[in-house]
């Protein structure tokens, strides 16, 4: 009954439109109503406590990080590195779009962000190249969503923060799922362009591939930084964020010089602000945890569950498969916030490795970033490409089989993610 309430509350708030956060409000208090429980200083303090958690500081910091990137001239740098590598072969743009989203993944974390930035660049260049605006926009949403998996990753921190997880160890996981991902869009892309007219651009020599690795050298840097790092415990990923704005604020106003100092304000504000809206769902997310857990409701879920906590491979594809119809309608970050607690008891139960758990959770939400109706950087990609939806989704069906068929196979192999994380670690 209380599983029920559960989500009657929840999704009855967000059909009626209330946004997430407060939808979330609101069924922590119907919880507590139904419990016997309510009190207000409860409410409060979790909300308090739930702000005052240092592993939450790396989310401003990487969001921060990432707006200096964008306004600093790193991204188009690293595009233009990406094109002198690969852009003379053939469909040599698509390789582009998919080599530049994988090093822009491990600069911001943000899907929403690097869709936008490599769609404002690409999709006119692709486009006056001859390629279609459908595809071109299709191939750069399906690249997109490998940013909440290769670190830093701010749906990684969240995860890591509610279910009680080492976000460092889900940082250094997530690098090899996020190249195979890469790897397996630059296949279907082979397939998908060979039918295309070969640009005519000139093959290019190893001075300008010099010249383009010197200029996107500190760009480069962010992420080796990064990853060398949190590998050797120089630093926590609340301090990585730190120095990663440091390093994007230095490249950009002293090494580029294309980050003017009267940028900052408005930098700092819009940041600030893509941080509060994060934070304060973050917060909510937490009250409603603990009135999660005050109910039993993992405890029911797995007696749902039944026999399925005694076969890892059968639990993981349903709840892949469940995960997946709920970010068909909802965003990546309540999901996060809202399963995670519910989940991590009922994984833990079953003997999972919860840092494995958390990189097919993770990816099984990302993917609901390009589905529809909700699908956030379905929408992003639709107003940077200026292409309908509906001309859109046809194109990106072979990339979003890819993504599911990587899923599937880690599913089937967790190795592939186990192995490297210990040697990493």
């Amino acid at each position: 009954m209380t599983l029920f309430i559960f989500i009657l509350s929840l999704f009855g708030a967000m059909i009626l439109g209330v946004p997430i956060a407060f939808s979330l409000l609101i069924t922590a208090v119907v919880l507590m109503f139904y419990l016997g429980n309510f009190d207000t200083q409860i409410i409060t303090k979790t909300l308090a406590d739930g702000a005052d958690n240092y592993s939450l500081m790396a989310i401003p910091f990487f969001i921060l990080a990432g707006e200096f990137m964008s306004n600093g001239g790193i991204s188009i740098r690293i595009v233009n590195f990406a094109k002198t590598l690969v852009g003379n072969i053939k469909g040599g743009l698509g390789y582009v779009a998919i080599i530049s989203s994988v090093i822009f993944a491990s600069l911001s974390g943000s899907a929403v962000a690097d869709t936008a930035a490599l769609g404002s660049i690409l999709i006119p260049m692709m486009v006056e190249s001859g390629y279609r605006r459908s595809q071109s926009s299709a191939l750069i949403a399906s690249s997109g969503i490998i940013a909440p998996i290769i670190p830093p990753s701010i749906p990684l921190i969240l995860f890591g923060v509610t279910g009680g997880v080492s976000i460092t160890k889900l940082f250094l996981a997530g690098i090899v799922p996020g190249l195979m991902m890469g790897v397996g869009l630059v296949v279907v892309w082979f397939l998908v362009s060979r039918k295309e007219e070969k640009e005519e651009v000139p093959r290019p020599t190893l001075k300008s591939i010099l010249t383009a690795l010197k200029d996107a050298a500190w760009a480069l840097l962010i992420p080796i930084v990064i990853v060398v790092g949190l590998r050797f415990g120089v630093f926590t990923p609340t301090e990585a964020a730190v120095v990663a704005a440091f390093i994007a604020f230095f490249i950009g106003t002293v090494v580029y010089k294309e980050l003017k100092l009267k940028q900052i304000y408005d930098i700092l504000l819009k940041a600030t602000k893509t941080s509060s809206i994060v934070m304060f769902l973050t917060v909510t997310a937490m009250v409603v945890a603990w009135q999660i857990t005050r109910a039993n409701i993992p405890g029911q879920l797995s007696e749902l569950l039944g026999k399925l906590v005694d076969n890892q491979t059968l639990l993981l594809l349903v709840i892949v498969l469940i995960t997946f119809f709920i970010g068909m309608v909802m965003d990546l970050n309540p999901i996060v916030l809202i399963l995670t607690p519910i989940l991590m008891p009922v994984i833990e139960l079953a003997g999972i490795n919860p840092v494995y758990f958390g990189i097919i959770f993770i990816m099984t939400t990302v993917v609901g970033l390009i589905t529809p109706p909700v699908g956030a950087v379905l929408n992003v990609i639709c107003g940077v490409g200026n292409v309908e939806m509906d001309q859109i989704f046809k194109p990106l069906l072979p990339f979003l089989a890819v993504h599911i068929l990587v899923l599937i196979i880690l599913i089937l192999f967790p190795n592939i993610v186990i192995l490297p994380l210990h040697w990493l670690t």
